[in-house]
């Protein structure tokens, strides 16, 4: 066969290939941590933005999940997984609001990880399955579980990251593709090594391949892992103390980079080798915020100990992009608001705007582009908040620690368009897909959908832990 030949069967097979891929995931589908990107924002119809649980006003569905967890829900095509760990407490403890006891919960004996398919329109429980049983390794915070990471799917795989019980693969029937064990992964604070706090950086899948971050007590690393068989295809270590930010896969002019948000070690790496493209330090000390893109910048937020910068960097750089004087602009830095950074919450670029909301309720809304604050309001006052905001067209979603959602219109000024209860404690960040809103709360995930006047009917979904594998 001739060599030009062969050469066009092969750009023809490799772009058929790209167009099937693309086909598994839809525009409108949540696969990973906020979404595609982790930006948060959903395409397509708006959710609704008010609802009554009480009265079943826009209530689509309500499932009872046991255990805890705060993973976030994801969504692909119909399906909404959801991971739990159930322990032997019918009620585990949760605590909210604002402190900072560092004490681990001590003494809660087995738990079994469990993966659950529900179904988009109805929450009605598709599948289960059993992925681990047996102590945890590590303790978890107070106001954490043995289940924090988000799961991740191209549409053909999920990709879920129990840290020291396993990484695993299933398919979209809950059938396990394969498991590799990382270690005991010590998430906990770096300045006292007894207050173990749970693991919580997501996994994310990036051209047929899963990355996932351990920055940990002992032996961080940066990993990529072939998605069909699980064979590790890279490793850097990395030098940093724990945190908990998700990895975001960042396109720029002339490179395509995984930006990591840390505290010794910002960094962005090249995706098919893992090394290390570039650095930045002087963050805060305990990184959660992922980093997000949007106008040709990424941003970075962390808010602990003497720092806590909010800034936009531009993707690209090499070596370390640092500014010569602290907090000042260079030609990597793009613009940094020394005080403005947020701890908890990943912060939200929609439209021209940046939003980012403090775990006290107090919400800032920037232009993105340079960094000017544009308004400064409190959503509510007395209780935390940790989820992080998603949005729909022209609306901005927050939700409390205990349960109040904030509906904000999208702008450069601040006008609330609602306050809906959720009645039950909510940490985890929700999902929008198809116009349903999909929220986690401590017990139970809701759908929440604009429905015709008058209908109150709804499905109630409530299932019992399947006995461990």
């Amino acid at each position: 066969m001739p060599e030009v030949m062969r050469l066009l069967i092969l750009i023809v097979l490799f772009a058929i290939s790209n167009v099937a891929r693309c086909e598994l995931l839809g525009s409108d589908d949540w696969p990973q941590f906020r979404g595609t990107n982790a930006s948060g924002v959903a395409s397509g119809d708006a959710p609704p933005t008010s609802w009554d649980i009480s009265a079943r006003e826009n209530i689509a569905w309500k499932t009872e999940i046991p255990g805890l967890g705060l993973a976030s829900p994801i969504i692909c095509r119909d399906q909404v997984i959801i991971v739990t760990a159930v322990g032997d407490q019918l009620d585990p403890s949760l605590r909210t609001g604002l402190y900072g006891d560092i004490k681990p919960v001590d003494d809660e004996g087995s738990q079994s990880w469990e993966v659950y398919s529900l179904s988009l329109r109805t929450g009605k429980v598709r599948w289960i399955r059993v992925l681990h049983s047996g102590p945890p390794t590590m303790k978890r915070h107070t106001k954490s579980s043995h289940a924090n990471a988000t799961p991740a799917t191209d549409g053909r795989h999920v990709i879920v990251n129990l840290a020291s019980e396993g990484l695993y693969c299933l398919n979209m029937s809950g059938k396990l593709c394969w498991r590799k064990d990382l270690g005991p992964l010590d998430s906990g604070y770096y300045m006292a090594p007894d207050a173990q706090w749970g693991y919580a950086s997501s996994p994310i899948i990036y051209r047929g391949m899963a990355i996932v971050l351990a920055d940990v007590q002992e032996g961080s690393f940066l990993a990529a892992f072939d998605v069909r068989s699980g064979r590790e295809r890279w490793r850097t270590e990395r030098h940093d103390v724990p945190t908990w930010g998700t990895p975001a896969v960042v396109e720029g002019p002339q490179s395509t980079e995984i930006v990591i948000n840390g505290y010794r070690q910002t960094c962005g790496y090249d995706p098919q080798t893992g090394r290390e493209l570039w650095s930045l330090g002087d963050g805060g000390d305990i990184p959660v915020p992922t980093p997000i893109t949007g106008h040709g910048l990424v941003y970075l937020s962390s808010a602990h100990g003497g720092n806590r910068p909010l800034r936009a960097i531009r993707p690209g750089g090499t070596g370390d992009i640092g500014a010569a004087e602290d907090d000042a602009a260079n030609e990597n830095i793009a613009w940094t608001n020394p005080k403005d950074g947020i701890y908890l919450q990943t912060p939200l670029v929609y439209g021209p705007h940046l939003y980012a909301c403090r775990n006290n309720g107090v919400l800032s809304c920037y232009d993105a582009q340079t960094g000017e604050r544009l308004y400064r309001k409190r959503l509510g006052g007395g209780g935390g908040f940790t989820a992080s905001p998603v949005a729909a067209p022209d609306r901005l979603y927050f939700t409390s620690e205990e349960g109040d959602v904030y509906v904000v219109r999208a702008g450069a000024e601040y006008e609330l368009l609602a306050k809906n209860q959720m009645n039950d404690i909510c940490l985890a960040t929700p999902a929008i897909s198809k116009g349903i809103l999909v929220i986690r709360t401590k017990d139970h995930v809701y759908g929440i959908q604009q429905k015709p006047e008058n209908d109150r009917s709804y499905h109630v979904d409530s299932v019992v832990s399947p006995p461990g594998e």
